[in-house]
Parts: structure tokens; sequence; C-alpha cells
């Protein structure tokens, strides 16, 4: 019986928050809407920060409203403060996400605190969700490559993900962010990380910069992942890495778990046409 592979779909998040057209809250909902009816299991719907540093995230809770929700899909936010997390609560969210940096220069370009200060402040994020009976996920940005530091070393994403591990997060997103990760940094990366953590707790997050997105699904693949994040119609991109592409299109993922053999589970009819209408939105032609 061919292996399950299990698609997070991020795109309504991570590739709408960068996206310079401030995208009309009922788009956001038909777009979620839309995804509802694919078979993913996990949507990344919002994020709770301050609309200060992320406008395009301002209405998450209305989104969240706003949005027909179906049963055994899991509608997600980022939340990286208590603020947020209550503002994610209060919307209904069955998950939450924290976001850490394996690199110090992204950590203070991206939450202005270093990787222990930020690690800190999640700590009772995640305490009070876990204690509410809400998931947490952890994401781990900048795990081979940093736009300030270069290289990152294989231990620093250990360090962190052993740090988000203990704080109670049932899963760890690790973040090729700029997408200059080649398959043998990843494939570095995963060993270290896999000494502290668990291969099923594990997701795999590329983005496309250098075409190398699916080579690096490979290496995961191969070290025992089985989940991985993807945005529809390749939405996305890294603010403080000008010229970063987006995430790895959800549309080509799929296909290529499936050339491997592998069932998803999504329906590949509805996933292009959600790309179809990602594009659309990105360009403000709906």
């Amino acid at each position: 019986m061919p292996e399950r592979v299990e698609i997070v779909e991020v795109g309504p998040r991570d590739g709408l928050q960068n996206e310079v057209r401030l995208i009309p809250t009922d788009e956001k909902i038909a777009l979620v809407n839309l995804l509802s009816q694919a078979g993913f299991r996990r949507i990344e719907v919002a994020s709770f920060v301050s609309p200060k540093w992320v406008p395009q995230m301002a209405d998450g809770a209305e989104v969240l409203a706003g949005i027909s929700r179906v049963n055994g899909v899991r509608y997600t936010a980022l939340t990286p403060n208590m603020r947020g997390y209550a503002g994610a609560k209060a919307a209904g969210v069955e998950e939450i996400a924290v976001f850490a940096s394996a690199s110090e220069g992204f950590s203070k370009a991206n939450l202005n605190a270093s990787v222990i200060e930020s690690l800190g402040r999640f700590d009772e994020v995640v305490r009070t969700a876990k204690g509410d009976g809400v998931t947490v996920r952890g994401y781990i940005s900048c795990v081979t490559d940093c736009p300030f530091d270069g290289p990152v070393p294989p231990s620093q994403v250990a360090v962190v993900a052993s740090a988000l591990k203990a704080m109670g997060c049932h899963e760890i997103s690790l973040g090729d962010t700029i997408g200059r990760g080649t398959p043998e940094a990843v494939d570095a990366m995963l060993e270290a990380v896999l000494n502290v953590a668990e291969m099923d707790m594990l997701a795999g997050h590329f983005h496309d910069t250098s075409g190398r997105a699916l080579d690096n699904v490979d290496v995961a693949l191969e070290r025992g992942l089985r989940t991985f994040d993807s945005a529809v119609g390749g939405l996305g991109g890294c603010p403080y890495a000008p010229g970063a592409a987006g995430n790895l299109a959800t549309e080509a993922l799929d296909a290529h778990l499936i050339t491997k053999g592998y069932v998803t589970g999504l329906n590949r009819a509805i996933i292009a046409k959600a790309g179809r209408m990602a594009k659309e939105m990105r360009h403000g032609e709906r």
C-alpha cells in the first residue's frame, strides 16, 4: 500500500503575507474555502502579529470568522506572543505556530530579539496553548542559510529544535527561508536535528529560489520526513531576502510525490484551480 505524505497548505498565510497588493478579506476567504475542499488536513490561514509590521494579515480574525469550516480540516495561525495567541484563540483556531530562527541575524531582523530571547517569549505562549488544549507547531527559519549571517551551522538548528521540542511543540517545521539550501546542506542539517527530535515530528519547508526545492524534498524523504509545507501557486517570499522566490508550489509538490509513489489525498483539479486563483489575487485580477 502506498505511503502517505501530508502536505500542509500555507498559502493563505505564509504565501500572502508579503504581497504588496493588500488582498481583500473576501478574496482570502474564497481561497481558504476552495482549499478546504481539496483534502488538506491543515491549512495555515492567518497570522496574529502587529498589523504595523504585517498589514496583509491584519484581517486574520475576519478571515477565520468568514470561512466555511470543513470537518477534518484544522485551521491554523501564527502567534508570536500572548496578545497574538489571545486573538487566535478567540478566532477559534485549532492549532497555533510559533516561529524562531536558527541564525542570530535573521532573528534580530525578523523578531527584534536574539534567538535565546525569542525562545523565551514563546514559552508562555506554548504553555498556555497546551493548557487550553490547542496544539502548537514550531517553525525554524534559515535552517541552511541566512541573508545576514551566511551558511548556518547544523548544530544551531539542532539547538533551536531541541528547545521547541522541550517547550511542547508537537511538530517542528524546518524552513529554508531564502531558498539557497543545497541537498548536501539539507542532509547535514537533518542529520543534526534528528539527534534531538524524532523524524515523525519534523516537517520540511522549502522555497524554490534556486530551483532545488524538490531535490531538497527528496533528501528529506530519504531521511524519513513525511510532512511538507507548500503554497498554491508558489505564493510567498522573504522580505529580508530580495529576489527570493516563493514557497514550493503545492501543485508541483503534489505531482512530484505522486510520481515517486506516495499518496497525498489531495484533489489535483482543486489545487490547480486554487493555484490559478492565488496567482490572480497576486496580480489583482479577481
